[in-house]
């Protein structure tokens, strides 16, 4: 009798928890089999479902009917009134009223394929990478949402804290896409368009959550047919507004060398910084070297650009290279010392700028962008020479721009130099006690020797009178 069996490799099988036998066949030379014998039906897998009946309805009620899936012994787990460290990040969808979390893809497996399940978990800043591979390129191109920019920051909200019950307006935080790319789209045989990175901002403040969030893309082409890879990346970076008054000093009163110098933009105190490279040479969007007083720098990264179709994108790249170069805020005032308060007007003196509007040059397919910043400051030292106290006369941020023409090159390469000039005009050093010089004639002296000499001759005299009248009067005597 022939039997009809459906066999796979007794490997794949972990575990086996049907209520009927099964079977193991050995192979010669091969794996071992594990079976299931088709068409039987004393081994049907499928049984009739049970008829229920008005009789037996509340009983089946009383067993089932809850409004909930959770089993009894199960508690719905409270939300938290606020994000805590490594909890998902929770996303809603307006339009269709769907509660979601943000998700960070990450990779699996030997081959680094994309995940796209993973949440990502708040103040987890991390970048991850993976690899996703097309089968049909023309098809995925216009539909993988994975590959579109628009939906990492369209249509849902980030929620500011977690909540379980009516989500509000003043709860949701909108996704600002910072110059957000266009579609992908297929020219030819290339997708354009192609999202590689994703770099997420996103600002909190303690117990009151998220309180922004923005986003920025890396785009790129794939070409090819089926077989086509891609590798992404995606970062998240999370961040908070320093306090002033949280903020170490830098020295007191004076700077002490080494420590960071002191700016301050729209009131808010922080640390001047300048840029830093990756691994490859890039620039990278997060990490920065801190200004250290009285250490000269100089560091260079290449930025990459987007390739650009119009000509009037030009200020965005502007913007982007002065934003790659002076940081995520803009420095309007150094403190003058290591102490400064952000309230004393007198301890802050301003950054003078020179940017690229005032090197412009004639050129109609070109844009003028800054690829160089120098800063330049002057300090001095004052006070007591026992223990004198370093103080900053002024700073000059000084842009070299270049044209770039259009369409501009992938790279950019920038660079930022930090020079320290000592203006300290020391003292003439202390002389001792002037000493006295007599310029006098060289017989100045002479009346004074003679009247002593004649007072000399005289006090001799009558002392040898008056001893003459005492031997005089010793004689008559006897």
């Amino acid at each position: 009798m022939s039997v009809s069996r459906v066999c796979v490799e007794h490997s794949l099988v972990f575990r086996s928890n049907t209520p009927y036998p099964t079977d193991t066949i050995a192979v010669p030379g091969g794996h071992d089999l594990f079976c299931v014998q088709l068409d039987d039906s004393k081994l049907n897998y499928f049984r009739q479902p049970q008829d229920i009946k008005e009789s037996h309805f509340l009983k089946f009620l009383e067993k089932y009917g809850r409004h909930s899936f959770l089993a009894p012994s199960q508690v719905q787990p409270s939300v938290s009134a606020f994000y805590r460290a490594g909890d998902p990040i929770l996303i809603y969808f307006n339009s269709s009223s769907v509660l979601s979390t943000l998700r960070q893809p990450v990779k699996m497996g030997a081959s680094g394929l994309c995940v796209d399940g993973n949440p990502a978990g708040f103040l987890d800043s991390k970048s991850t990478s993976c690899t996703r591979i097309f089968a049909n390129l023309s098809k995925s191109c216009s539909t993988d949402p994975a590959l579109d920019a628009a939906s990492y920051y369209r249509d849902f909200t980030v929620l500011k804290v977690p909540v379980n019950d009516i989500i509000v307006q003043s709860m949701q935080v909108k996704v600002s896409a910072v110059a957000p790319p266009g579609a992908p789209h297929m020219e030819h045989n290339t997708c354009i368009n192609v999202v590689s990175e994703v770099i997420y901002e996103i600002e909190f403040s303690g117990t009151r959550g998220i309180q922004s969030v923005s986003v920025r893309f890396k785009v790129s082409n794939v070409s090819g047919n089926s077989g086509s890879s891609l590798q992404q990346h995606f970062t998240l970076h999370f961040w908070t507004r320093t306090l002033s008054h949280t903020l170490p000093r830098s020295g007191n009163p004076g700077y002490i060398t080494g420590a960071p110098l002191l700016i301050a933009n729209s009131g808010a105190m922080q640390h001047m910084n300048i840029l830093q490279s990756e691994g490859d040479g890039s620039c990278s969007q997060f990490l920065r070297h801190t200004a250290q007083f009285a250490r000269n720098m100089r560091t260079g990264c290449k930025l990459s650009l987007s390739p650009i179709l119009e000509e009037s994108n030009c200020s965005y790249i502007q913007q982007k290279l002065y934003r790659a170069l002076q940081g995520m805020d803009r420095a309007e005032d150094l403190a003058v010392i290591g102490s400064a308060h952000s309230t004393q007007a007198e301890e802050w003196t301003a950054i003078l700028i020179r940017d690229c509007s005032v090197q412009a040059v004639n050129c109609t397919s070109c844009c003028m962008v800054p690829v160089t910043l120098e800063i330049q400051i002057l300090w001095t030292k004052v006070g007591l020479l026992s223990n004198p106290q370093a103080q900053i006369l002024g700073a000059r941020y000084f842009y070299q721009c270049r044209p770039l023409k259009f369409p501009s090159t992938s790279m950019v390469p920038l660079t930022t130099g930090l020079t320290f000039t000592d203006m300290t005009e020391w003292p003439e050093p202390p002389r001792g006690q002037p000493q006295i010089h007599w310029k006098l004639p060289f017989d100045i002296f002479f009346p004074f020797k003679v009247a002593l000499n004649l007072e000399r001759s005289y006090r001799d005299d009558l002392a040898g009178y008056f001893f003459f009248i005492l031997i005089i009067s010793s004689i008559l005597c006897f």
